[in-house]
């Protein structure tokens, strides 16, 4: 005859494999103590107190999982995967605004330097100047 303990441990049992297998019925899915007495339906302190191996089972599933369930790990490695494309994205642009203010610079240099020249010469330049805005 199953007894309430029985029935508990059943029951952590169960919702511990639903959350280690991405399958929450009852919680949000996390693989945290909270969320697994949640999926078992039972009080946190009888998981803490009552069934200290089967938090301790559960504490070391999660670890080997890396805390993530299963099913998700596909989308942790995508998820990885994305953000260091988006870091060497970051340095590129980091590198192309660098050059692009080392270009704006030499175009200022040569320009002033183009004016100092046309200023102090007589002759027209070769060099015309684009107009401010086309029509």
């Amino acid at each position: 005859m199953a007894t309430d303990r029985d029935a508990e441990r059943d029951a952590i049992t169960a919702a511990m494999q639903r959350l280690l297998d991405g399958c929450p019925t009852r919680s949000t899915g996390a693989l945290t103590t909270l969320q697994l007495a949640a999926e078992a339906g039972v009080k946190r302190w009888v998981l803490t107190h009552k069934h200290v191996d089967l938090k301790e089972e559960f504490t070391r599933r999660k670890s080997e999982a890396n805390g993530i369930p299963p099913a998700f790990q596909h989308l942790h490695a995508r998820a990885v995967d994305a953000e260091a494309a988006a870091q060497a994205l970051r340095e590129d642009n980091d590198r192309l605004r660098e050059r692009v203010s080392v270009y704006a610079q030499v175009i200022h240099e040569l320009r002033t330097e183009l004016d100092r020249r046309t200023d102090n010469s007589t002759q027209r330049s070769p060099v015309r100047s684009l107009p401010a805005s086309v029509t």
